[in-house]
């Protein structure tokens, strides 16, 4: 079974998409994130990937009240950390300052996700605004024996697109390490799912074909074997 995460990304306080992390290419699906994150958990969503745009590019949490509205929304809070939240994904410490990577594993042992967002294959970071040196493969097995909860990937280059996601990169990055491996970027329908799935993804996150109308919440759950029957 591969989890669903579908995603809510939060920009000025609605609800967006990005085309291949491009802020200057937007498409706003709704003016209340709140409102979305019920539906998503009415049609059967077991778990919201939530993304703070605005955070992610100056450096701060700037999303957290509405993220924190969110998670009593969806129902879910009882579960959660004080925080509000299950996990964390943390990306451009992984590049710019790892040890305080490892002090955050230590501390939460399997609540801290690496994110890495790669442009051919090198780590984008401060919301995908700088693109490192660093080869995401490399970064993900330097910090492979932490205790982290898994990798979330992303190929910047289909994100957004609905074209697929990048099969190749994504087998590498599973072959890469033991941590289990969260795919993003592509999914247009179940069969890419179903494909992720095939790869040995652990999970995957879905954008835009949820908001288009390509996918919906159960498609999705079965081709992940989380629906019903």
């Amino acid at each position: 079974m591969m989890q669903l995460w579908p995603a809510i990304d939060l920009r000025g306080g609605r609800c967006v998409r990005l085309l291949q992390g491009d802020y200057d290419r937007e498409t706003v699906f709704g003016e209340d994130p709140v409102a979305q994150a019920r539906r998503f958990v009415a049609a059967g969503a077991r778990r919201l990937h939530l993304v703070d745009l605005d955070g992610a590019k100056s450096g701060e949490p700037v999303q957290a009240e509405l993220i924190g509205r969110i998670v009593q929304a969806a129902g879910t809070a009882r579960r959660y950390a004080a925080a509000g939240v299950a996990r964390l994904v943390v990306g451009s410490i992984a590049i710019e300052r790892p040890e305080l990577l490892e002090q955050l594993a230590d501390a939460l042992p399997h609540a801290i996700v690496l994110g890495l967002d790669a442009r051919d294959g090198r780590v984008a970071i401060r919301g995908w605004q700088a693109t490192s040196e660093l080869l995401a493969v490399d970064v993900a097995r330097r910090h492979d024996a932490l205790p982290l909860a898994g990798v979330v990937y992303t190929d910047i280059a289909t994100d957004g697109m609905l074209g697929g996601p990048n099969l190749q990169a994504l087998g590498e990055m599973v072959r890469a390490v033991r941590l289990p491996v969260v795919a993003s970027g592509g999914i247009s329908g179940a069969a890419d799912l179903e494909r992720a799935a095939a790869i040995g993804a652990a999970g995957c996150i879905v954008g835009r074909a949820l908001y288009d109308g390509g996918l919906t919440i159960e498609a999705a759950a079965r081709a992940c074997g989380e629906g019903g029957p």
